[in-house]
């Protein structure tokens, strides 16, 4: 089992029900083939770098999950076919992402921090 961050840009005009029932279709799918889900973020309607699809917003959402290596193509398949979802990337962490993301969580400096003067 190997961990991973997968980002997720849902077109903005999703209702707040279709968004979450999104999120909860993709959640359940990894749990249904044999993964864990660590950690999920919605971060909601942010400002896109760049339009997609004449959009310059999208619904962000982070998940943070535990899945065997040949996962991640079914997981692909299933977000190409969404017709709600802009765009998607997969990040495959390493021991010391897992741990700086599980600091970050519970709010332990991880030494990257501003400083204010």
């Amino acid at each position: 089992m190997n961990n991973y961050e997968l980002m997720v840009i849902f077109t903005p005009v999703l209702s707040d029900d279709d968004y979450k029932g999104s999120q909860k279709k993709f959640t359940s799918f990894i749990k249904e083939n044999g993964g864990e889900i660590l950690h999920e973020k919605p971060w909601g309607l942010k400002s896109l770098a760049f339009p997609i699809n004449k959009k310059t917003t999208g619904l962000y959402w982070v998940l943070e999950y535990k899945a065997p290596s040949d996962f991640n193509e079914k997981l692909k398949i299933q977000l190409l076919r969404d017709d709600n979802i802009m765009r998607h990337m997969f990040t495959a962490l390493d021991k010391y992402a897992v741990e700086y993301n599980e600091k970050k969580r519970r709010g332990v400096p991880t030494g990257i921090e501003k400083v204010e003067a």
